[in-house]
């Protein structure tokens, strides 16, 4: 992967490459850096490259050298161009790995009061912020850019698995880590971490994970899959109709995709068990197939209903995930009939709000399209 720094103060840049986990991945040839000083691309005997502001507000850098440092690096190739900006869109992890999938970035540091606009519409793919703030220019966003899109690349981190156990990365923030010594100014390492247990271990990491989002960053719970921080299974239960007969091999192939322990099947027919015997576990009503959870889990499963029609004290997906996470029990979705509000089962611990499609009928969507929405909210990735 090629990056493209232009930049008026290159040696910022390149003491940055001179220092960095990056810079050696570039001097290794895992990527390439090449840092552009945009006097190289002005007129005149002293490389003049910004200008007054019109109608007042201090200097801006200028369009024609920024336009003619773009196109030298589309002489070789098709760049994507991003802009570091307050202007821009915020950065996160989802546009970390959408600009790792790209050949060749073209990073523009602006200085003063930005860029001339006329550039920006005429050059520009992408303006990206760091938040909320104002830096003195582009250079620090540009190497931040570099570092979090040059740790996804092959050969850039030394233990590739680091990167999926960094934050954000699987959605949730990161476990607590620590070091030697084990006691630290009457501070003691958790004890389980000097075990040995590397299974305990793994287990205590995630549910660490799992507490330090929802206790700092609830609202990034959304993105991430559950499935990878959950101590026991989750399953779907359905209970049978005509519709979903028909549908089961998609409902399965659902389950199947999204990670599902295991698909179950209710249903009073025999004839109905026996054609679902080979897509999904079979009960003759669904209090039996939660019992068979409880047993097989050791311990009772939290019952989620989805109903087509509105129910007094349903939930919204996303405040039911975070509950989820806090109860750390087996789940159980339960798929209840096509027609009416009533799931058929003794108890559910919670109802959530029906999914609806574009055109705001439930009954738009079928079983199988409600199921992978479903699964999609509570276990897909991001």
């Amino acid at each position: 992967m090629r990056f493209t720094v232009v930049t008026a103060f290159p040696d910022f840049v390149e003491a940055f490459l001179s220092t960095s986990v990056i810079g050696r991945a570039a001097s290794s040839g895992a990527l390439s850096v090449d840092v552009v000083d945009l006097r190289d691309y002005a007129d005149g005997d002293y490389g003049q490259i910004d200008d007054y502001v019109f109608g007042g507000g201090g200097m801006l850098l200028m369009a024609e050298p920024l336009g003619r440092a773009v196109e030298a690096a589309r002489a070789t190739s098709n760049p994507y161009v991003v802009y570091p900006s307050p202007q821009g869109a915020v950065l996160h992890q989802e546009m970390v790995e959408t600009l790792a999938g790209k050949e060749h970035l073209v990073l523009i540091c602006g200085r003063y009061e930005g860029v001339d606009e006329r550039f920006t519409e005429a050059f520009v793919d992408l303006e990206v912020s760091l938040g909320d703030f104002v830096l003195t220019g582009g250079e620090l966003p540009a190497m931040v850019l570099i570092d979090a899109v040059a740790r996804l690349l092959p050969g850039v981190v030394g233990r590739e698995e680091a990167v999926e156990e960094d934050s954000f990365y699987r959605g949730m923030l990161d476990t607590p880590h620590y070091t030697r010594p084990a006691l630290w100014r009457g501070r003691p390492v958790p004890e389980l971490l000097v075990g040995g247990d590397h299974g305990a271990i793994g287990r205590w990491r995630r549910r660490q994970a799992v507490e330090r989002t929802l206790r700092r960053r609830p609202d990034v719970v959304a993105r991430a899959s559950m499935i990878p921080y959950m101590s026991h299974g989750a399953y779907v239960l359905i209970l049978a109709d005509g519709e979903k007969e028909r549908e089961l091999p998609l409902l399965s192939r659902a389950c199947e995709s999204y990670g599902v322990t295991r698909l179950l099947w209710a249903s009073p027919s025999g004839e109905s068990r026996r054609s679902a015997a080979g897509s999904a576990k079979t009960f003759p009503s669904p209090e039996k197939a939660l019992r068979w959870i409880g047993a097989r889990e050791k311990k009772a499963p939290f019952v989620v209903g989805l109903s087509r029609e509105r129910v007094e004290g349903a939930l919204h997906w996303s405040q039911l995930k975070r509950e989820l996470l806090e109860k750390d029990l087996p789940l159980a979705f339960v798929l209840g009939p096509t027609e009416g509000e009533t799931l058929e089962i003794e108890r559910c611990d919670a109802v959530l709000q029906p999914i609806r499609g574009g055109s705001g009928d439930p009954g738009s969507l079928s079983s199988a399209g409600l199921l992978s929405v479903l699964l999609d909210r509570f276990f897909g990735w991001r």
